[in-house]
This record gives structure tokens, sequence and C-alpha cells, in this order.
């Protein structure tokens, strides 16, 4: 599987987000129960064809891009808007960035590294280890990198979340991803009841970080991505259920933005699984 991602991450991005393109495509004509879940979400959230078909080959595009990212040269990057970021870095009480599925959101946290790391330390990333250990193996050797160290979703991990942001640093995680049994409340996103996860609620109220909205916008045509960031519009509150609802009310809004980059075939309201 290295050797694979090795040989498409000297593709040009233009090639790959073609070939993901045709790949989403594909995947949606032969996968009636994706289908059938893409439209749900979307018809949930108050939306129609027209406003969602987009993301069917920007779905194949996320995965097609992934060799380029890990292994690859990184591809351009402009900031439409970092002054959230920034101003939440100057404070020194530690960031959360947090962003849904949506968009390309493996070259938010790269750009973060990249931009704010070397003056303000390594930003520490929850990921979910892969079930095939091949492609696990890609992961680590992948997400980590100079100013961006990638942990597991386990009870360590979390605790280096926490140290990093104790020490005035960043951390980020997709609030939006369905967490085990255990690890999460029952919440409104979009209006149906969704298993959603605690821990950045928890993050914020624990150590007194600084919430921030960041999502990367694929750009067309392969000429790479536009980072957007944004503060929190209320400050979150210290009642670990509602600041869940208000977080996953914030992923509501970021998502109406740009419906058409947001991964509807997702499984958001599944019921959690019983592992770690």
């Amino acid at each position: 599987m290295l050797f694979w991602f090795r040989f498409f991450s000297r593709w040009p991005l233009w090639a790959l987000h073609l070939l993901g393109y045709l790949g989403g495509w594909v995947a949606w004509l032969a996968a009636p129960d994706y289908r059938k879940r893409f439209m749900a979400n979307a018809r949930q959230a108050g939306l129609n064809w027209s406003q969602v078909w987009g993301a069917i080959g920007q779905a194949g595009c996320m995965s097609a891009e992934l060799p380029r990212l890990w292994l690859g040269r990184t591809p351009h990057v402009e900031w439409a808007s970092e002054a959230a970021a920034a101003q939440a870095y100057a404070a020194g009480d530690g960031v959360v960035f947090l962003t849904p599925h949506m968009g390309c959101f493996e070259i938010t946290a790269q750009a973060l590294a990249q931009r704010f790391g070397q003056a303000h330390g390594t930003l520490t990333v929850l990921y979910r280890p892969a079930r095939q250990a091949q492609l696990n193996a890609v992961m680590e050797i992948a997400r980590n990198r100079p100013g961006l160290e990638a942990v597991p979703t386990t009870l360590s991990g979390v605790r280096q979340m926490i140290k990093a942001l104790r020490q005035g640093q960043a951390v980020g995680l997709l609030p939006d991803q369905v967490p085990p049994d255990g690890l999460g409340q029952w919440a409104p996103f979009f209006g149906k009841p969704a298993y959603t996860m605690t821990l950045a609620a928890r993050l914020v109220q624990q150590t007194g970080a600084r919430p921030v909205l960041i999502w990367g916008e694929r750009l067309a045509w392969g000429q790479g991505y536009r980072l957007h960031t944004q503060s929190l519009a209320f400050e979150l509150s210290q009642d670990l259920a509602t600041a869940v609802v208000q977080i996953n009310q914030a992923m509501e809004k970021m998502v109406l933005q740009r419906p058409s980059q947001y991964l509807w075939g997702y499984a958001r309201y599944k019921s959690p699984r019983k592992d770690n």
C-alpha cells in the first residue's frame, strides 16, 4: 500500500482530483445504500439536489488527494481569513480548532502547523486509527511532521491533547465524528438526534482554551486550498450538555456555508460502536 501512496503522491493535484471526482460518481452509482444515506442526510438539513450534488465528486476528491497530502509536495494553500486563529494563539490559553467533515480537513492541520507552529508550538490532532494495518502504518508515517503531531482516539491521546492545551499550544479535531459508546451524548444535528462527542466541549471547559472554527475549501481544477477560520459567535456554556449542542449548531452553520463540500454520505446518525 505504501508503494501506491508514494506513486500517486507524485501526481499533480488536478489529476488526482479528476480521478477522485470520477471515482466519487462511480461509488454513487454503484452503492444504493450510500445514495440513500447521502440524500437522507441532505434532506434532513433542508437541502435539495441542486445544493448538494457537487458533494458526490468532492467525496471522491477527498480520498484521491490523500497520497499527495500525506507523502507528496505540499499543494498551494491560501488563507481567506486567519485573524481568528492568530488572535486565539496570541491569547496564550491554548486553541481548540474544530472542523466538520467538510472540504479538506487534512490540509487544515498542515496549514496551521506551517503558519503558526514555529511561533506557537506543535499542533496536536486527534485521529481514529484505520482498521487496516497497512493503511494505519501509512497514516502514522504521513501525519506526523514538523509542527504537527497526530494522536489516536485513546485515553493516552486525550491526555496528550490536554497537556498541549495547558502549555498554551493548539489541538484539532472533528466534533461531528461519531465517538465510541460512552464517550458522547445524543444531541440534535440538523434537527435529528446524533451521537455526538463530548470531548471538544470538555477540552475547552477543562483548560480554558479558545475554540476556533476552521475548514479547508477545495479549489476547482486542482488549484489548491483556501483556509477559512472564525471564532464562535457565542461563549461556550459551562454546562456540558448545552455546550455539545452549541458545537453541533456551529457545525451546522459551517456546513450550510458550502454544502457542496460536506461529506453527506458520512453515517452521522449511526449508533456508536461498543469498543474503542
